[in-house]
């Protein structure tokens, strides 16, 4: 009689069985070791040798029976959850969509691309701390104390003599200060900081400060390498022209345009029909520079370049407004 009503039980159990969870917890019941049909077998033991004979056969004909209404029921489950999928208009059979690959940010290709080439004429890429004491940021760099770039509305203090690096000149008298004997030639790149922001200006910015200190150094060197760097980076047809300029740290000093690589110097919109980019600043390292760090400026002189990566970036790439590499548009960055 158990028996009888356990397939009763079974048979409409799986005939309204609506889910693969319902499912599952239905085959655990009937046939788990705690199910009904496993506590039924166990009081097998206590019949006697005919009955238990007949009970045994009709257990093993219920088990069968419902193993294969379990399978019926997962294929007709099966079968209705794909029937759903297609009536929402979805194609099972199609591939995946693969997530998209990332990419190197373009203002770290820019700078490691001028690095390379930096690189390849003997610079030597090194860092230097963000977070810089006056000394080195204004100080040895023959900055003045009543120099308008020391004024809170400009450097960002975090303390009366501590400063966030207005620039990387100071990785610069890190280097000199720690060399033993000339040649020292090195490139410094990092993050820098400053009171200004428009579509051309960030409060954090990239710079690579070029130096080269060695016996004899000239403003030939010095534009001989300005010349292939340009050359390098934009166009092998680039020129450049140093115009005077003034910069506490080098004397004399200049800044460098570089002839428009958009339409070769005849004029064009990217140059403002100047057919000349200005591209960054430049001079002769300032021989109280020199002294600050402890080398001899009659026997050693050098070069000093500045250069903003945004700046490169945004002439190499079109880019009109700084913000966008930092506004992290999947959109935007995806281009490059």
């Amino acid at each position: 009689m158990q028996l009888k009503r356990l397939r009763k039980e079974a048979q409409s159990g799986f005939s309204q069985c609506k889910s693969s969870e319902q499912l599952e917890a239905l085959r655990v019941g009937l046939l788990g070791k705690k199910g009904k049909l496993s506590e039924i077998l166990k009081q097998m033991g206590t019949l006697e040798p005919e009955e238990r004979k007949k009970v045994g056969q009709e257990a093993n004909a219920l088990k069968q029976d419902i193993e294969a209404w379990i399978e019926e029921s997962r294929v007709r489950l099966g079968q209705s959850t794909k029937n759903k999928i297609l009536g929402q208009s979805l194609d099972i059979t199609l591939p995946g969509k693969k997530p998209a690959l990332g990419a190197i940010h373009p203002l770290t290709q820019t700078a490691y691309e001028i690095l390379d080439i930096l690189g390849d004429m003997g610079f030597e890429s090194v860092r230097g701390p963000e977070i810089e004491h006056d000394f080195y940021n204004f100080e040895a760099l023959n900055i003045p104390p009543e120099h308008p770039a020391r004024e809170m509305q400009d450097t960002f203090y975090v303390a009366p003599e501590v400063v966030l690096r207005t620039q990387t000149s100071p990785v610069q008298i890190r280097a000199m200060m720690a060399l033993q004997e000339v040649p020292l030639r090195v490139a410094c790149f990092g993050k820098v900081y400053r009171h200004d922001q428009d579509a051309t200006h960030s409060p954090m910015f990239h710079q690579i400060e070029v130096l080269c200190i060695d016996q004899d150094v000239s403003f030939a060197d010095l534009k001989g390498t300005l010349t292939l760097l340009a050359r390098k980076l934009f166009s092998e047809k680039a020129r450049v022209r140093l115009r005077p300029s003034f910069f506490p740290f080098t004397e004399p000093s200049a800044e460098v345009d570089m002839s428009c690589f958009g339409c070769d110097g005849a004029g064009c919109r990217l140059c403002k029909n100047t057919g000349w980019i200005e591209i960054l600043g430049c001079g002769m390292v300032h021989p109280s520079v020199l002294k600050v760090a402890g080398i001899d400026s009659e026997k050693n002189s050098g070069f000093a370049i500045g250069m903003g990566v945004e700046r490169m970036a945004m002439l190499r790439y079109g880019v009109s407004d700084i913000r966008l590499f930092f506004e992290n548009d999947i959109r935007f960055l995806g281009q490059f």
